[in-house]
């Protein structure tokens, strides 16, 4: 996309952009202290025991929430949109996966355990698994509620009804399915805790790319479309020279047949 403003953009000689650079860090450092203190914030929150029963698939077969765990007392479910039937995973939820396979052992090191989770059945994650070639765990809950308990997956009367249960409120959504994330805690008695879920912009931080394009001066170069990630494709999708529909609104992925 063009950015007209960079034709014209303050040039200023070093003393002057040292000023400005200082000035800038001192609200860095702000930020980095108000993240620090939402941070907290977030570990503070009160927890809710899971009461109900929840069976996956997966690469081990069917398994439980508290299996899901692995050795590990924490675990991480990212809810990517893959709905059943779908030819293909959500793009932008593609995006924030590109980045999670080398986050796995560093995470383990610290007793966390990191897993997808879609609506798909596990027959269909593992093709889309494969042409992605990520090798983060990934789990179907196809015929379990966890994905309607935890506002990711919506039933047609929902949708029927022009607005559904996301990010804590009720709004419009353009697909059957929705990205978020959850974490739970395990204790020594295996009872299992939801400590903290969140979706749309909360899952931003998750994204090591935007955050590199936070950095250069084109940022994210999202103003004007009407869609912000309509620029983003599957990692084995992108062509020379391809360009960007600023009026294209979200679209789910097509169903098979």
């Amino acid at each position: 996309m063009a950015n007209n403003s960079l034709q014209h953009h303050k040039v200023v000689p070093p003393a002057e952009w040292l000023a400005a650079r200082k000035e800038l860090l001192a609200r860095e450092k702000e930020f980095t202290r108000l993240r620090d203190d939402l941070s907290q914030k977030r570990r503070e929150l009160p927890w809710e025991k899971v009461e109900k029963q929840y069976v996956f698939e997966g690469p081990k077969g069917k398994e439980s929430l508290a299996q899901l765990f692995g050795e590990h007392s924490q675990l991480v479910i990212y809810h990517f949109m893959l709905g059943p039937g779908w030819k293909e995973g959500c793009p932008s939820c593609s995006y924030l996966t590109d980045h999670f396979d080398g986050a796995t052992v560093h995470l383990g090191a610290r007793d966390v355990t990191l897993t997808l989770c879609s609506h798909a059945p596990y027959t269909e994650i593992q093709a889309f698994q494969k042409r992605m070639g990520w090798k983060v765990k990934w789990v179907s809950s196809n015929g379990s509620d966890f994905n309607f308990d935890y506002h990711v997956s919506f039933l047609p009367e929902e949708k029927g009804k022009g607005k559904v249960k996301y990010n804590y409120t009720e709004m419009e959504f353009p697909s059957e399915e929705g990205p978020g994330l959850s974490v739970f805690y395990k204790n020594e008695n295996d009872e299992i805790f939801h400590t903290y879920s969140t979706y749309a912009r909360g899952l931003d931080i998750l994204v090591g790319t935007y955050n590199f394009l936070d950095l250069v001066p084109k940022g994210r170069d999202e103003a004007g479309l009407a869609h912000t990630m309509a620029w983003v494709r599957h990692h084995d999708r992108y062509m020379p020279g391809q360009l960007v529909d600023p009026k294209a609104l979200y679209k789910q992925p097509e169903k098979v047949g």
